[in-house]
């Protein structure tokens, strides 16, 4: 029996399982995906009243997720850590698919989210209203541009299933 995505994101150790996850779901639910990203980390900061939890530069290959509300997720309630990784990648690498709207891809996260996890999962509670879990956390504007010392920590073996034929 295939687990469901639910048990499948429990048992994700690392942000590239989660984003393997993230891939699988876009496959599933729109049948399209995108192959050859990276992943960095970084203190991204903050803008006067809110928290960016990451962004893609389009046209990059690269999603940049802020390390802080990361942080802060392991540190004051870890079990959301999953769901909340799950939905800034889903989120993002939509934005990667080319989808550049912002309302038309929160809606997006959500209805992937729903179709796989349910209404009840915490990564769908998320991708219908996140300012009930982290009420600073904003989605980058467009016009976004980070510090320009922003120092990038890239995650090795992100996006595996783009480089299987790599030994």
């Amino acid at each position: 029996m295939a687990k469901s995505f639910a048990q499948r994101l429990e048992e994700a150790n690392t942000l590239a399982d989660i984003f393997e996850l993230v891939k699988t779901g876009v496959r599933k639910v729109y049948k399209t995906g995108r192959a050859g990203l990276s992943l960095g980390l970084a203190e991204i900061g903050s803008q006067e009243n809110y928290l960016i939890g990451a962004f893609y530069p389009f046209g990059s290959n690269i999603i940049v997720m802020n390390k802080t509300p990361l942080k802060k997720i392991s540190e004051t309630d870890p079990k959301l850590f999953k769901p909340y990784a799950f939905h800034i990648l889903l989120h993002e690498y939509l934005h990667a698919l080319g989808n550049i709207d912002e309302e038309y891809t929160r809606k997006m996260v959500y209805q992937i989210s729903l179709e796989l996890f349910g209404r009840r999962h915490l990564a769908t509670q998320m991708a219908k209203d996140l300012g009930k879990f982290m009420p600073n956390l904003a989605y980058s504007p467009l016009d976004f541009q980070p510090a320009e010392e922003l120092q990038i920590e890239l995650v090795r073996d992100f996006d595996r299933s783009s480089i299987s034929y790599i030994h």
